[in-house]
Order: C-alpha cells, then structure tokens, then sequence
C-alpha cells in the first residue's frame, strides 16, 4: 500500500502526527474489518454487509476496527469484505450478504479465519508474506495479476474520509516537497518529463497546459485550477470511482498544480448522477482545510489555495471544458470556440485555467513523489504511464482495471477480462464513449494509447471499455449512441443539432428496413460534414461510432438495407419467430414464457406463433429446451 519510493523529504510535524495516527487506524493491534462501500458495492447490498458486521461485532464482543472503504476495483464480486489481522496478510471476501457476514464474525471471535467466500489475500503494508492459508494470492486471481495499479493502488484498502489513512500511505508527501524544495517552473518541468497527458479524453499534454497557463497574462494575477469529474460516457465509472474511493490524492494533485501555474482558488465540477463521490470529496475538503492543507498559508509555508465545489446538472456537454466553465459562471453549458482563444489563456471568469479530469490529478502527487523517470519508464514511447479503464459488458470480469499504456486490447479483454460469458464469441470492444468507435477482432491486438485508438476510428476517451459479443447488432450500436448524443446536444451550432440527428434518423430507417442503398453513403457523407463543421468534440466526435461500425462491420449496414435482416436478430423490424413442428415437443414453456400470448398449441403438440401478436421479445427463443423456435 506504498508509493513505489519511499520519499527522502523530512515531513512537517503535522504530517508526521497524522501519519502515525494512520498507521495505527490501518494497522491496529486487534482485527480490521472493512466493507467496500462505493457505488457498487451499494448497489450490490454492502451497506447491509456493513450493517450486519457492525451488529455481529457487538453481539459477540470482538474488539475489532470496523470501517467503510472504497472500491478496490473487482466490482463483479461485490460486496466484498477485507479482513486483516494483526501481523496477516488482507483476506478479501466475495459476494457477502449479511448471513455470510454474520457467520464470518462467528468464526473470528472463535479465533478462525474462514476460507468460504474467499476471493485471495493481498500483502499488508505492500510487502509483508502471504500465509498458507488455501487462499490464493492475487497474483493469482487474473483480474490483479495483470495489472499495474499506481492510482489505484490504495483504494478499497483506505477510508476514504481519513485524511489521517491518507497520510499514512505517502499522501501529502510530494505536495510538502513542491512547497518546501520546488519552485513552480521545477514543478511544471517534472510534469512535462514525465510525459503525463491527460486522461479526460484528448490527451494534451499535462505539462504544457500548465505551462501556458503559468505564462498567460492574467491582468490582476488571479487563475484557476478546475477537475473535471463531470464523467457522462454510458458505461465509464473511473472518476467515481476514484472520488469514492481516494479522494484526497485528487485535491493533493490540485494543490500541487496550483502552486505550480500560481493559482490560489481551484473547483471541482462533479456530475449530479454522483451522490456518493460528491459526499466524500466535500469531507476530503473540509478535512484538508481543517488540517490546514486548504486555505491560507498552506503548512506555514506562505502559499495559500482553496477549493470550491461544483454540481452539474446532468449535461453530457458539461464535459466540455468551455461548456464546464459556463456552467460553474452560472451561464448554461454551452461551448465557445477555442481556435484563438483557449482555456489557459481566457477560462473560468476570464482569467487563465487549468482544466483536467480527475485521474490526471490523481497522478501528480506519484510523478512528484517517485520522481518523472519512474512515470515515464511505464507506457509508450508517446503515451506514458498507466491508464484505468471501466471494463464493462459482455467480459467476465467486470470493473475498474489499471494498465500500463500500451497493453493490448486482447490482454485485457481476455486476460484481466477473463473473456467473453457463456461460451460466445468476441465482435467488438467500443473505448472512448459515445463519441468513441467499436474495434473488431481482428484488431484485437492493437496497443492501448493514444494514436493507436485514433488510428482504428476509435480514440482513448476518458477510458470506458464496452466489450460486445456475437449478439451484438452494430448498426443498432450506432442507433443507440447517435440517439444519445442527439438528445445531448446543447444544439448551439447547427452540423451537431441537425445532423446527429438525421444520422441517427437514417440509422432508424437501416434498423426497421426503411433504408435505400443509397442511405449508406448519404449516411457516409453526412457523418464527414458533422466532424468537420461542429463547434466542439461533442459533434466533432459524435459520428465516430458509426464510421467505425461502417468501417469494420459493412456487411450488416448491407444485410440490412439489402437483405432486410439482421444478422445479430436484434432490430425487431427484421425478425420473425417461428417453431419448427419437427423439434416442437409441446413443452409449453414457449407458451408461459410469451408476455403477450403469441404462442398457442396443444400440450405435446406442435406449438406455433401468430406473426400478427409476436412483438419479437425473443423470449420464447431464450427458453425452449429443444431448439424449435427459430429466428430469421
């Protein structure tokens, strides 16, 4: 649970105070039981895991340190409980409900560490031997082994209210370097050798923007710094998960770039889908300032920074670093051209600004604390360090993974991902969000950085990873997100208002059999003029889904408009359900699985479906024990 290098830096006595303080609260002399509380975790039934545990702990009078954590990344196997006892290694327990929970205390107050439920152990403090306990390692469990977790590393181990645990594990460490030993050109220089980009999507480079910050003229003198956790991409939950789980190395890594560019007041702008991390960042600031981490005279050391937060509204645009910027001013979230004018220059209330998203916050306490060769030594030669992704979708193993830049889309689809369920093939894994492209197999292989992803019509993003399989339709995949991005359109500039939305009208007539041969170069054509015209990545992005889908999977737009059918059977206009009288042994379970009554027959008799009811739910497909009901 270290930093990769301990740092030489003598600690202010402060800091020495809450870091002795946290070891205790992470170390104590009786067991620490901890439960994963962030956002999946609760949904998964954690807060009653921790509720049972809390009353199993009275009820048989164990003296042990019971705590709520973040998410340590594996959130297909949540809720999950962290047991650690003195001088032991973690033991991680999976799918815990609060009967499980219950008997998991029993066995501890009776000096027994259970291997039920067990997920695998994880060394205390980063370097302590794991114990022959039948329980695997997590350099055994593939989701962990073939990960490089940097910015993660501590969550789902740290509380993420205490700024003492914080502390404990080298937080605040690189920021009393910058304030004691650093001028802020030195800062901005380890920044730019480090090769940080950002990780909100286009991938500019950290160091430079903070540079043209620093040297933009500010008439009064006054910047900003902004994090951007306004994160809207369907499927991408990496910023949440990071505010949930360690929120405190985000306002370090702020504080550390508004030394840097000479900022004195710094926003966060966090989605309104995001109770719970905004709940933790508003503690995190109240203890740093407490502390006085925040404020005035930051540490004694003359600098003085504070930070305001900020709730969107649910505007995807809002991820837009001008459109951000309006809407923190109280304007609505609309862009504004950047081509002569950038945020470093003329941002928040008209004064330079600094705007970067959440992990790349994240990772300006590790460059400063491990020094620019350690971040540059992980990744590509273009793309540095390592990126954290939301792998979500048809994969087995779901949930925030963590890889050096460069990693292959296989190797963590297959590897990390433990591969496609049920026993289907792989189509296409869609990176960048909505306004990313969908990568077929055969490009499987291909590097994660930036120029890679670019080259396949694809792009970073700010790191969602949606893996589809065989029974995935690709034109409804575009179908799907123009639809999203049409309603999200602030509908300022004219290409993105009118032209996502006829895309995604040409789109519904391919997926109902309306569309002409035709539709699919005017489709072609219109997608080239949108990302040509449109004012801001929002509609320069939005035809990225369905060039990449035209691209790789030309074969079903054609089978579509040519054929009326859909490979995949998914666009309903496309389909027809019928039972083969031959393999139909009149089961019935066609008949009570059917919502709308469609399927009638005799009992083992030969079933049929009336064409004029079947609404093609596909739910009679799903259930038939004999393979009789087919779908053409």
């Amino acid at each position: 649970m270290k930093t990769p290098s301990e740092s030489a830096v003598s600690l202010h006595p402060q800091l020495e105070a809450l870091k002795k303080a946290g070891m205790e609260l992470l170390y104590p002399p009786v067991p620490r039981i901890t439960v994963g509380t962030a956002a999946c975790g609760l949904a998964s039934g954690a807060g009653e895991v921790l509720s049972a545990i809390q009353t199993a702990v009275k009820k048989h009078n164990l003296n042990a340190a019971v705590t709520a954590v973040g998410c340590v990344g594996f959130c297909q196997e949540e809720p999950l409980v962290d047991v650690l006892l003195p001088g032991r290694p973690h033991v991680f327990y999976r799918h815990m409900d609060p009967k499980k929970a219950a008997a998991l205390i029993s066995e501890l107050s009776e000096g027994h560490l259970p291997t039920d439920n067990a997920l695998c152990q994880f060394p205390a403090n980063g370097h302590s031997p794991l114990v022959d306990l039948g329980i695997p390692s997590h350099s055994e469990i593939p989701f962990f082994a073939h990960q490089v977790r940097t910015v993660l590393k501590n969550c789902g181990f740290i509380n993420p209210d205490s700024l003492e645990e914080y502390v404990a594990v080298g937080g605040y460490t690189a920021l009393w370097k910058v304030l004691t030993s650093m001028t802020p050109e030195q800062v901005i220089s380890e920044v730019k050798q480090s090769g940080l980009r950002g990780r909100g999507g286009a991938g500019f480079p950290t160091g430079r923007k903070w540079e043209s910050c620093r040297k933009a003229h500010s008439p009064d003198g006054i910047r900003y710094v902004i994090c951007n956790a306004d994160e809207g991409d369907p499927g991408a939950y990496m910023d949440r998960g990071l505010l949930e789980s360690n929120p405190f190395s985000v306002i370090e890594g702020m504080t550390i770039g508004a030394y840097a560019v000479g900022a004195s007041q710094g926003y966060i702008y966090i989605r309104h889908e995001y109770p719970e991390a905004r709940k933790h960042v508003e503690n995190a600031v109240a203890k740093a300032r407490s502390a006085g981490l925040l404020g005035s005279n930051i540490l004694g050391t003359g600098f003085s920074f504070d930070i305001e937060i900020s709730q969107g509204g649910g505007a995807f645009v809002c991820g837009e670093s001008t459109a951000l910027v309006a809407s923190i001013e109280g304007r609505r979230g609309e862009p504004r051209d950047k081509q002569h004018l950038r945020t470093v220059q003329s941002g928040l209330f008209g004064r330079p600004t600094v705007l970067n998203n959440v992990e790349t916050w994240a990772n300006v306490p590790l460059i400063i604390a491990n020094g620019p060769d350690w971040f540059a030594s992980l990744g590509t030669q273009t793309s540095k360090g390592t990126k954290v992704f939301s792998l979500v979708g048809q994969v087995q193993n779901t949930g925030l993974v963590e890889v050096p830049m460069g990693m292959s889309l296989r190797q963590i689809i297959f590897n990390i991902g433990g591969g496609i369920p049920n026993g289907r093939s792989f189509k296409a894994v869609q990176t960048g969000g909505p306004s990313g492209g969908c990568i077929p197999e055969h490009l499987l292989d291909l590097p994660v950085d930036f120029e890679a992803l670019s080259s396949a019509g694809s792009m970073m993003g700010s790191g969602g990873m949606i893996v589809m399989d065989e029974n995935t339709c690709m034109v409804d995949v575009a179908r799907y997100f123009t639809a999203f991005l049409m309603e999200e359109s602030c509908g300022k500039c004219l290409p993105c208002r009118e032209g996502v939305k006829r895309m995604n009208q040409i789109l519904t007539d391919i997926s109902e059999g309306r569309a002409k041969e035709s539709d699919l170069a005017l489709l072609e054509e219109l997608a080239c003029v949108i990302q040509d015209a449109s004012l801001c990545g929002l509609g320069k992005t939005a035809p990225n889904p369905v060039l990449s889908t035209i691209r790789h999977f030309r074969h079903e737009y054609t089978a579509h408009i040519l054929d009326r059918k859909c490979p995949a059977g998914v666009c309903r206009a496309l389909v027809t359900y019928s039972i083969s009288p031959d393999l139909c042994k009149g089961c019935g379970a066609c008949v009570s699985a059917c919502p709308v009554g469609a399927i009638t027959g005799e009992r083992k008799s030969p079933h049929s479906i009336s064409q004029e009811l079947c609404i093609k739910c596909g739910s009679c497909l799903d259930v038939c024990p004999t393979k009789a009901v087919v779908r053409v």
